[in-house]
C-alpha cells in the first residue's frame, strides 16, 4: 500500500447516521427544560436560540411567551417557566398575541420540510431548491438561509444525504449498483461516483463488499497517555485510538473495517506515514504543535462540521459543549455536539478532549476520564 499525502484533504462525509442531524425524528426523550435560573436569563437576553426549549408565563397579565418574546420584560416574582404550552394552559395562562408561541418556529418548519424531502428523496423527483422553496411558502433565497441555520447543511446537501443513506441501504441489500443508484433517486451514476470518496470514503462497489480490498496500514506507539494506535488508508489517516493493550487496539480497527486488509506498518517503511507516526508522538510527548494530517474519516454533515470546529479550539483551552454549539450555529444542538464528540474516531488529531461541561466539570471522554485530565493538563502546562 502506498500511502500518500492529500494536501488539504477535507474530512470525507457520509452521512453514517442521520439520526444525528439536526430535525431527525428520534424515540429519544426531548431535552429537559433548562433550570429557572437560565431561563430567566434568557428571558432577559431575549434569546431566540432558546425558543423551543421553554416557555415563560406572566401571571399578572396572564399570557405565556417564547423567551425571545420583545414584550417588555416582566418582574422575576411574576414569571413561571413551563415546557409546553399544554403545562402554562392548565395555569389558566393565554398563548401572547406578539410572539404567537404556539406557531411553528422556522426550524420545526425546517424540520417539517425535512421530511417532505425524506418521503420524496428516492422518488426520482426534482428537489431542486425552487421546488422546496415553493412547498415551504418562501422564496428560494429565505428558504436557503433558513434551512441551513436551522438544519446545518444546505438543502440540496441534505437531499444528497438523504438519497445516499437510500443508495447504502439498497447496496447492503444486495442490489446491484446500478440499481441501487437509481433506486436511490440519484439522477446518474457518474454523479455519485464523483462523489463517492467524499461521501462514503470507497466507491459504490467497495462499500457494497464492505470495505473489502481496502487497504489500511497501521502502526502502534507509546505515547505518555497510554498506547496509540494510527490506522491510514491511502487517502490519510482513518483510526487513531487509545488503549491498554496492542492487541485490543489492533482488534477496534478491525470491528471498525471489518472486511479491509489490515497490515502493521514496519519503522523504515512508508516515510510519509512515519512522519504522521511521529508528529503524533512528539505532540504528545513534548508539546509540538499537530500539523495539519490528511484525514479519510466518514461522518455525518452535522457531526464534520462540530469535528472542524474542535480543529479549531487551541492548545491549552477549552469549551463548554455549549460553546460548540452557539460556534457551529447550533445553539440548541448542545446533546447533538456531545455525541459527536463521543463518536470521534481521531483522538487527539480531532481534539474533542477540549470539550468540558458549561459548570468545569471534565464531561465524557470515550478514552476515560483519567487520560482527558492529563491531556488538558499537558496543555495547559505547556501554553504558561
Amino acid at each position: 500500500m502506498s500511502v500518500a499525502r492529500l494536501q488539504s484533504a477535507p474530512i470525507a462525509t457520509e452521512f453514517d447516521n442521520l439520526a444525528l442531524m439536526p430535525g431527525r425524528p428520534s424515540s429519544a426523550p426531548s431535552p429537559a427544560r433548562p433550570d429557572d435560573r437560565a431561563c430567566w436569563d434568557a428571558v432577559l437576553a431575549r434569546d431566540a436560540s432558546m425558543n423551543g426549549r421553554f416557555l415563560f408565563g406572566v401571571l399578572t397579565t396572564g399570557v405565556y411567551c417564547r423567551p425571545s418574546c420583545a414584550a417588555r420584560r416582566p418582574l422575576r416574582k411574576n414569571v413561571r417557566f413551563y415546557s409546553t404550552a399544554e403545562q402554562a394552559e392548565r395555569d389558566g395562562l393565554r398563548a401572547c398575541k406578539r410572539c404567537r408561541p404556539n406557531d411553528p418556529t422556522p426550524a420545526e418548519r425546517m424540520q417539517a420540510l425535512c421530511d417532505v424531502i425524506r418521503d420524496r428523496a428516492d422518488s426520482g423527483e426534482p428537489l431542486t431548491l425552487a421546488v422546496l422553496a415553493e412547498h415551504a411558502g418562501m422564496s428560494p433565497g429565505h428558504l436557503q438561509r433558513t434551512f441551513r441555520s436551522a438544519i446545518g447543511v444546505s438543502p440540496r446537501e441534505f437531499v444528497e444525504s438523504c438519497r445516499l443513506e437510500a443508495l447504502k441501504r439498497g447496496l447492503r441489500a444486495g442490489e446491484s449498483v446500478t440499481d441501487a443508484i437509481y433506486d436511490a433517486g440519484f439522477g446518474s451514476s457518474s454523479r455519485v461516483y464523483e462523489r463517492a470518496d467524499r461521501r462514503l470514503g470507497m466507491t459504490p462497489k467497495e462499500y457494497r463488499a464492505g470495505g473489502r480490498n481496502l487497504a489500511i496500514s497501521y502502526a502502534v506507539i507509546s505515547t505518555p497517555v497510554g498506547r496509540l494506535l494510527l490506522g491510514a488508508t491511502d487517502r490519510g489517516i482513518c483510526f487513531v485510538q487509545f488503549g491498554d493493550r496492542d492487541t485490543e487496539l489492533v482488534e477496534l480497527l478491525r470491528q471498525e473495517y471489518p472486511a479491509a486488509a489490515l497490515a502493521k506498518m514496519k519503522h523504515t517503511e512508508h516515510p510519509e506515514f512515519r512522519r504522521w507516526v511521529e508528529a503524533l508522538r512528539a505532540h504528545l510527548a513534548g508539546g509540538e504543535p499537530l500539523p495539519e494530517l490528511p484525514l479519510a474519516v466518514r461522518a455525518s454533515a452535522f457531526r464534520l462540521k462540530v469535528w472542524r470546529y474542535l480543529q479549531s479550539i487551541p492548545a491549552g483551552t477549552t469549551r463548554s459543549y455549549t460553546d460548540v454549539a452557539r460556534g457551529i450555529g447550533r445553539p440548541s444542538a448542545v446533546r447533538a455536539v456531545a455525541s459527536a464528540c463521543a463518536a470521534n474516531p481521531l483522538a487527539v488529531v480531532i481534539p474533542c478532549h477540549r470539550v468540558i461541561r458549561a459548570d468545569g466539570a471534565l464531561g465524557g471522554y470515550r478514552w476515560g476520564e483519567e487520560r482527558k485530565r492529563a491531556l488538558l493538563a499537558a496543555e495547559g502546562a505547556r501554553k504558561r
